[in-house]
C-alpha cells in the first residue's frame, strides 16, 4: 500500500511514549514530508540564529507504527526516493562544529536548488540528497532528535540516500519510526555543524525481519555493507563499529577471530559520518557481496 505523511506531524525526540500518527503494515510504502533542521525558522540570509527557538530544531516526521514489528525484530527500510525542496539553508554557528570557536556571530547562507545542482558563490555543486535523522523509539528514555544512538537518530550518515537500505533494531512493538533533517549536500564529518539543510519528501518501504536480532543500525549503500555506531568519542565509535563488523564476519562468513580480523584489515574501511552531534558517529564498510546471502 502507498501512503503519505504530512510535515505537520513532527516530533523532537524519539520515545516509546510518542503516539503514532500513522499505522502501517510490513511491505507498505510511505512518502514522508519533512521540514528542515531549523524547523523552517530561517528564511533569509539576514536572519539571526540567536532568535531561533532551539527547542524546535531537528524535527522528525512521525512516528509511524508498523503493525508486525515486535520488540526484538529488525526493521528494514528501503529508501526509494528523496526529493528536496527548491531552497536550502546553511549556517555557521558560534561554538558549533570544528570552526565554531572562531565565530562570534552566526552567518546564514541560502542555496537555490535546480536540476540536482546548486551554487556556492560561483562554484557549481552537484547535490547528493541524504537523510540526517532516521530512527525508532530507543530502548529506555527519550532521546532528542539531535542525538544519535543505538536507535539511529541524528547519525548524519551521507550514505543513507536514495537506493540505500537501512536496518534498525526494534526496541518496542510498532517500532515508532520517524525521519527528518534532510541535506541536499553534506560532506563526511559535517565539520561546520550543518550541511545544506532542506525540507522535502522521502519515499520509503518498510519490512519487518523476524528472528534476526540487531543492536545497532546496519546499512547497504552503493554496493557496500556498513556497520554504524555512535559513541562519546571518535575512538570509541570507530572501535565499536569495527568490532560490530568483526562479529558479523565471524557469524555469517564462518571465519575465526584471527581470520575475520585479517579479512577486515584487507577489505574494510573506516569512515566518519559526523563529529558535531552530542555523540560521534562512524561507519565501517566492506563490499556487500560477502553479505548478500544474508541481508
Amino acid at each position: 500500500m502507498n501512503l503519505s505523511l504530512s510535515k505537520e506531524t513532527v516530533v523532537y525526540n524519539f520515545s516509546k511514549t510518542n503516539k503514532p500518527v500513522l499505522t502501517i503494515s510490513s511491505g507498505d510504502i510511505v512518502t514522508i514530508e519533512t521540514i528542515d533542521a531549523f524547523g523552517n525558522q530561517l528564511i533569509t540570509e539576514d536572519d539571526q540564529l540567536d532568535a531561533l527557538d532551539w527547542e524546535h530544531v531537528n524535527p522528525a516526521t512521525g512516528p509511524i507504527y508498523i503493525s508486525e514489528a515486535l520488540t526484538g525484530d529488525m526493521l528494514k527500510i528501503t529508501v526509494k526516493d528523496i526529493i528536496v525542496n527548491s531552497k536550502g539553508i546553511m549556517a555557521s554557528i558560534p561554538q558549533a562544529g570544528v570552526f565554531g570557536k572562531n565565530y562570534s556571530e552566526s552567518h546564514v547562507k541560502i542555496f537555490e536548488i535546480k536540476d540536482n545542482m546548486t551554487y556556492f558563490n560561483n562554484y557549481e555543486l552537484e547535490l547528493m540528497p541524504m537523510i540526517g535523522v532516521i530512527g525508532v523509539a530507543p530502548e529506555s528514555q527519550a532521546i532528542s532528535c539531535g542525538e544519535p544512538g543505538h536507535h539511529g537518530g541524528n547519525m548524519d550518515n551521507k550514505m543513507i540516500k536514495k537506493g540505500s537500505i537501512l536496518f534498525l533494531p526494534v526496541f518496542h512493538d510498532g517500532a515508532l519510526f520517524a525521519l527528518g533533517d534532510l541535506h541536499a549536500l553534506m560532506g563526511d564529518g559535517e565539520v561546520n555543524a550543518t550541511g545544506i539543510e532542506i525540507g522535502g519528501k522521502v519515499t520509503v518501504q518498510f519490512e519487518v525481519i523476524k528472528n534476526m536480532p540487531l543492536t545497532d543500525p546496519l546499512l547497504i549503500s552503493d554496493n557496500h555493507f556498513y556497520t554504524i555506531y555512535s559513541a562519546n568519542t571518535l575512538d570509541e565509535s570507530v572501535e565499536a563499529s569495527t568490532k560490530a563488523m568483526h562479529q558479523l564476519v565471524i557469524h555469517y562468513l564462518k571465519l575465526s577471530q584471527h581470520e575475520a580480523a585479517m579479512f577486515l584489515s584487507l577489505l574494510g574501511n573506516t569512515e566518519i559520518c559526523q563529529i558535531v552531534d552530542p555523540k560521534i558517529t562512524s561507519r565501517f564498510k566492506i563490499p556487500y557481496k560477502y553479505f548478500s546471502d544474508y541481508f
